[in-house]
């Protein structure tokens, strides 16, 4: 079999590709990708060449971890069925080239084990899965306070709200210096820093991966408050001492979902507690990949790029 896959070669030099694909087993689906979504965090690291070494890295490589389709075959281990609509969060079944994280194609190979079944009904909105799965498993837990003040109002940041206020929690504030993105708050406010007096934060997500906010997260929270990092930081972090002493704060460092977060996130989605709607602001079919990521990228106007793969030639 073959695919049609973004392929990133180098920083910047990024084209859709005919791929093989490895053949599939027992345990094994094979999917037609009609969505797949583009990262600002990781992949734009990738796609600039700023990543840090990363277990699995190098290039050539197929990029991409939020991908949602339809199964074409299945294993007869693997308890799906062709027609099942699915999220899957990546693959590694490609000939000449590493599957980092490999959902950027138009047909993947994958263990079943790693596909989760969802609503036909959420169409591109499927391929959000993983990232709200990535805030849930942010906040879920034991001895796990809900955030009362947000740092950046992207997707992850809105993600955040949304789970707080469907947690029930009292609704967070949400720091945004970009005017454009402070708009489309539900239920929760959005304030530019130096408009917000309060420093008695009990526990502040930075969903911003910008790390020269410590100190000024340290002097926003109560005394025993918690600074979660739910970003991803490429250079070292760093804060000054005594005023994390005299706050005897925490610090606590999110890291991707795990299964139940995604089956949790899902639960509530079909439920109607977590909308994924108004999130994705561009789409564009999967030949114009290269503009798609540098639009993604660059432009401050895009909240989330979709490629759709159901109109690759």
């Amino acid at each position: 079999m073959q695919t049609d896959a973004v392929l990133l070669k180098g920083p910047e030099d990024l084209s859709v590709q005919t791929l093989g694909l490895g053949a599939p087993g027992e345990n094994d689906l094979v999917v037609d990708i009609t969505h797949s979504g583009i990262s600002t965090g990781t992949e734009k690291l990738f796609w600039s060449g700023k990543m840090p070494p990363f277990p699995g890295m190098g290039y050539p490589l197929v990029p991409g971890y939020e991908a949602a389709g339809e199964v074409v075959e299945a294993g007869r281990l693997t308890g799906f069925k062709p027609g099942d609509r699915v999220f899957v969060p990546g693959a590694n079944c490609f000939d000449g080239a590493f599957g980092l994280f490999g959902g950027a194609a138009s047909r993947l190979v994958t263990d079943a084990a790693r596909v989760t079944r969802i609503d036909p009904g959420l169409g591109a909105e499927g391929a959000l899965l993983a990232l709200a799965a990535t805030a849930r498993h942010a906040m879920a837990g034991m001895d796990k306070a809900v955030p009362d003040l947000i740092v950046g109002h992207g997707v992850l940041g809105r993600l955040l709200a949304r789970l707080t206020i469907a947690a029930g929690a009292p609704a967070p504030t949400v720091w945004e210096i970009d005017p454009q993105r402070a708009k489309g708050a539900r239920g929760y406010q959005v304030l530019s820093p130096d408009e917000d007096p309060r420093r008695d934060y009990r526990a502040i997500y930075d969903a911003s991966g910008n790390g020269a906010l410590l100190n000024d997260l340290v002097g926003r929270i109560v005394k025993g408050g918690e600074i979660v990092l739910a970003g991803f930081y490429t250079a070292p972090l760093s804060f000054a001492f005594p005023p994390a002493f005299m706050k005897e704060a925490r610090f606590r460092v999110a890291a991707e979902w795990q299964k139940d977060d995604l089956t949790a996130t899902r639960a509530l989605v079909e439920s109607g507690a977590l909308s994924l709607a108004d999130l994705i602001t561009h789409e564009a079919p999967a030949t114009d990949a290269a503009q798609a990521y540098r639009t993604a990228f660059q432009d401050a106007s895009c909240l989330k790029m979709i490629l759709k793969w159901e109109h690759h030639a």
